[in-house]
Formats: structure tokens, C-alpha cells, sequence
């Protein structure tokens, strides 16, 4: 089995504490599409100092606090992508400026009018950037450990700037993933 066989649109990468990039490091990656030819993803918990409402004003007041553009990762940060948490029994592919991803997490058209839909969402995040690898890239880094693969939830998207989010990911896992969510940011300082 491929050690990538369990990453599918939905799931999480969580850093592993050895993986010492600065792009990645104690970061939570959601998998938005994965193919034999490559995997798209967004870090989760990175969010800059800059306001939605600066870079895309119809949206601004939209997502959810903080109200700010996440880092979503190295590749095109000068792109945007949004991920919206939707309410129960919406079905995105019967919307028009949605997209599924996985259950009630869809891609939002940053082209619609937001008005339009709101009211289908219970929360939304805005990246700049993405993450990506190419095909196999992603199968090595997980085989190498740097990278530990989770099921995620809609809540991971929208999880605010002061919460641990590889922390809490990691301690939901429970035995023995929940224990690497103690391992310090810096075993030097331990």
C-alpha cells in the first residue's frame, strides 16, 4: 500500500515535530484534492496580520474571526482560495459558487456574490497561497515521517488564531498521536 493511500480530500496532515521547514513546521495542512498526479492542500493555522476586508472587500466582513488572510502555504501566494463550512443539508454541488471538498467543507467562488451565499454558511477562511506536491512527492515525505494523516472536521477550518489547532488535532487521535501533541516547540528549552 502506498503511504499516501490514506490521504483523500477532507483529511489532515498534521507536521510531524522532526519536520523543521518553516513553511510546515507544527502546521495542520487540509487536503483539498488529491490525484495520482498531485495533492492541493491549505495550512490551516497560519493567519498574517492582513484583513480580508483590505485584499477582497466584499468578503471581509464574512469570514470568521479572526477576520483575517491565513497563509495556506508556499505555492501562488498571491492567489486566493476560500473554504467555507456549510450549514446542514446543503448540498454544494446544487449551489453555484460552491464546490465540494468533503461533507460540509466546500471551496467558495470568490467571484459570486457573497450575499447570495451567505445564508447556506456557517463560517468561511480565506488563504493566500496553497500547498501542493507533485506526484509520489507526498507518498515520501509520509513514508520519511514527516507527516502524520488524520481525518479532519468542518471545525478545523475555522478554528481561531489563539487555539492550538496541532495540539488538539493530535490529542483527538488518542493513543499513542495524542502524546506527540506534548512534544515541546523547542526539546532545548525542555
Amino acid at each position: 500500500m502506498r503511504p499516501d493511500a490514506e490521504v483523500e480530500a477532507g483529511s489532515l496532515l498534521v507536521a510531524a515535530p522532526s519536520l523543521t521547514d518553516p513553511n510546515f513546521k507544527r502546521t495542520v495542512v487540509y487536503i483539498i484534492d488529491q490525484r495520482p498526479e498531485g495533492t492541493l492542500g491549505v495550512v490551516l493555522n497560519r493567519p498574517s496580520e492582513v484583513a480580508v476586508l483590505d485584499v477582497l472587500p466584499p468578503w471581509g466582513t464574512y469570514v470568521s474571526r479572526p477576520q483575517c488572510i491565513h497563509i495556506g502555504g508556499p505555492v501562488e501566494q498571491k492567489t486566493a482560495l476560500c473554504l467555507a463550512a456549510l450549514k446542514a443539508g446543503t448540498d454544494p454541488g446544487k449551489v453555484e459558487g460552491l464546490v465540494g471538498v468533503q461533507g460540509p467543507v466546500a471551496l467558495v467562488d470568490l467571484d459570486a456574490e457573497p450575499e447570495d451565499l451567505m445564508p447556506l454558511v456557517r463560517g468561511m477562511r480565506v488563504f493566500a497561497g496553497y500547498s501542493g506536491w507533485g506526484e509520489g512527492q507526498l507518498a515520501g515525505e509520509i513514508e520519511r515521517g514527516d507527516w502524520m494523516v488524520v481525518t479532519g472536521l468542518a471545525d478545523d477550518v475555522l478554528v481561531g488564531a489563539n487555539v492550538d489547532l496541532w495540539g488538539r488535532v493530535l490529542r483527538r487521535q488518542g493513543m499513542p498521536l495524542a502524546l506527540v501533541s506534548t512534544y515541546p516547540t523547542d526539546v532545548r528549552l525542555n
